[in-house]
């Protein structure tokens, strides 16, 4: 079995040079498309209220990713608190959105790597960092650090896709999978919704990157699960909000109609999505018709792989609570090829 890309960038040396180009950019921070220009390495604060030492909300084996990633024993997921987005109808609003409880969990890199290697004796099959963009220097650290002391688990890259191409590019062979969460194609619903201004562009940049590390080919063990690839997760959300049909038209023209995608129908209203008279149209879980619509765009643009949540069932199970560090989620395994 062909071993995880970060193990030759630590045998070529070149992984501690990766890491070492990561940490420039949080002086005047960089790190997401929001350009801060915070000095993180000092505790300096912006956007996202992220300083220098990652915050840790959760570390535990998750059983609710795709088959392929979850498996038996489990995704080994590292929730980060904090986030690079305001998403007013986010499932993990407690960690992405409490800054000031969030500080509590903030630990070091030597930690985080130990963590990774905890997941590792647990029997995860990988590692998944959950919302990892804004830490993604502390992310590539930690990897390096549990790779010299014996790490050999997939790095999954779990992203909003509100991501720098330049991180991107520096993260080339650390990221086995990436997983980008693919919101709008409308850049007023990123504004509204998520509080950016320039998402569609900023995201389908980060596509495009992610594709030319990765390609269109899901490359899997002999245990069938992903040890590598690109999967595009695509959150349907009611009233056409995500404009789910033409960001499959624009993946399978721009990218390639073999892409992978992960077609999900968990959305339910909960954060300020539940209670905002502005986000109404978020304010219901998405219809029968809405999610064969959805599916039939994928017929459409010939995009024939990757997996489809059940309809009707899926969000009674993403309800995660973040009070309960070691099980936010509940084991369910609810995704079908």
């Amino acid at each position: 079995m062909s071993e995880p890309g970060y193990v030759a960038l630590l045998e070529s040396g070149d992984f501690e040079e990766r890491v070492e180009k990561l940490y420039a950019l949080l002086a005047s921070c960089t790190v997401c498309p929001r350009d801060c220009g915070n000095d993180r390495l000092k505790d300096v604060l912006a956007s996202c209220a992220s300083g220098l030492n990652p915050v840790v909300s959760s570390y535990t084996a998750h059983f609710g990713e795709e088959p392929v990633l979850s498996g038996t024993r489990g995704a080994g997921n590292v929730f980060f608190g904090n986030c690079n987005l305001r998403c007013v109808y986010c499932q993990n609003w407690q960690i992405s959105q409490d800054y000031h409880g969030q500080r509590t969990n903030e630990v070091s890199v030597e930690r985080l790597a130990g963590m990774l290697l905890e997941l590792q004796e647990r029997g995860c099959h990988n590692i998944g960092f959950v919302s990892p963009t804004h830490y993604a220097p502390q992310m590539a650290k930690a990897v390096l650090l549990a790779a010299r002391s014996g790490l050999r688990l997939p790095i999954v890259y779990n992203t909003n896709a509100y991501d720098s191409v330049e991180v991107l590019k520096l993260l080339e062979g650390v990221v086995d999978v990436y997983l980008p969460d693919f919101k709008y194609a409308d850049a007023s619903a990123g504004l509204l919704y998520s509080k950016v201004p320039d998402y569609p562009k900023r995201s389908r940049d980060a596509l495009v990157e992610m594709f030319r590390q990765k390609g269109s080919s899901l490359v899997f063990g002999d245990d069938g699960l992903l040890k590598s690839g690109l999967l595009v997760r695509m959150l349907v959300l009611p009233n056409g909000v995500a404009g789910v049909g033409e960001s499959l038209a624009w993946i399978a023209e721009t990218l390639s109609p073999r892409v992978a995608i992960s077609l999900m129908a968990q959305y339910y209203p909960i954060h300020r999505a539940a209670s905002d008279a502005r986000y109404s149209a978020l304010s219901r879980e998405i219809a029968a018709g809405e999610w064969e619509e959805a599916l039939g765009a994928l017929e459409a643009n010939g995009l024939e792989n990757g997996f489809q949540q059940e309809f009707g069932t899926s969000n009674r199970y993403y309800r995660p609570d973040f009070t309960d560090r070691e099980t936010p989620f509940k084991d369910v395994r609810d995704f079908t090829s």
